[in-house]
């Protein structure tokens, strides 16, 4: 019967001579998962046997990645924020870089939250994921408010996609995760129609990928809906259509937190000073030190 070690060997080897960037961590990953148990037992226990079924589903896994499918893809869940969400090819793999977004909009909802205790305030702050994908923005702040013991009617969170196939996946991670009762979902083309209430949170992971990239794109990304990457000539088509929806969109006092790529800090500042004049705009960076969140409020606030 074939070890553990036998196999991690052989699954680095195929995926280093096909110039995959992270081999060894692939690998343990199929493993772990043909197997079912955590990577770390796969790393610790190099001489246990593999059974017959196992190892067969793992190089099946081991094939597709070869070919260039992601390994969320095939393993069917990704870890998010300190969640897995369930991913597939109805929506874009949620990135790390997506947390910061997720950071940024929990302190700002903690901090609206504190300011609004004993205001005997009725109405719930509204949070809106606009691009909801899988919906790996709402769900994890409804999990962060959750954890900290927020009220489920003191945050009303709309998850919203142009995609209903991306939709139905998030409605599935958040059933999941218990959330359900905390997230709304509606198909919509960026910020959905609400004439009776303004949001006080935006959060949104656009398309921001420039149209001329898209082709010199890794491999497995050609296995993620094209529409949730690219973002038109200067990667800005899409976050520029939202920022024209922000003024009727977005409340007096509100912001919108808004990912961007890692070289679109000062294009995104110029778009914001030509869509919503007199708007502030900063860009926030992340834990590398790369521009990656806009967070744009009314008046220079």
């Amino acid at each position: 019967m074939t070890t553990t070690r036998a196999l991690l060997d052989e699954g680095v080897d195929r995926l280093r001579a096909a110039g995959f960037e992270t081999p060894r961590l692939d690998t343990e990953l199929l493993l772990a998962h043909a197997i079912g148990v955590e990577r770390t037992a796969v790393v610790a226990h190099g001489e246990a046997p593999v059974g017959a079924d196992a190892e067969a589903t793992f190089r099946a896994a081991l094939a597709r990645r070869a070919a260039g499918e992601p390994v969320a893809y095939i393993r069917g869940i990704k870890e998010f924020h300190g969640i897995a969400l369930a991913v597939d090819n109805r929506a874009l793999i949620p990135r790390p870089e997506t947390e910061h977004v997720v950071d940024l909009v929990l302190a700002d909802v903690m901090a609206r939250l504190t300011a609004r205790a004993g205001a005997g305030t009725a109405e719930p702050l509204r949070v809106v994921d606009v691009g909801t994908g899988s919906g790996a923005i709402a769900i994890a702040i409804a999990v962060a408010l959750r954890a900290r013991r927020v009220p489920a009617d003191e945050v009303a969170i709309e998850a919203v996609d142009v995609s209903a196939d991306a939709l139905d996946l998030a409605r599935e991670n958040a059933v999941g995760h218990g959330v359900g009762d905390r997230v709304t979902f509606e198909n919509a083309d960026l910020l959905p129609a609400s004439p009776a209430w303004s949001w006080d949170v935006v959060a949104a992971n656009l398309p921001y990928v420039r149209s001329g990239a898209m082709a010199s794109l890794p491999t497995p990304t050609t296995f993620e809906p094209a529409e949730a990457l690219d973002g038109g000539p200067d990667g800005l088509a899409v976050i520029g259509r939202l920022l024209d929806g922000l003024p009727d969109g977005l409340a007096s006092d509100g912001a919108a937190f808004l990912e961007i790529g890692a070289d679109q800090g000062d294009a995104i500042v110029a778009l914001a000073g030509q869509r919503l004049p007199g708007w502030a705009c900063r860009v926030e960076t992340d834990l590398a030190g790369l521009p990656r969140t806009a967070v744009l409020r009314r008046g220079g606030a």
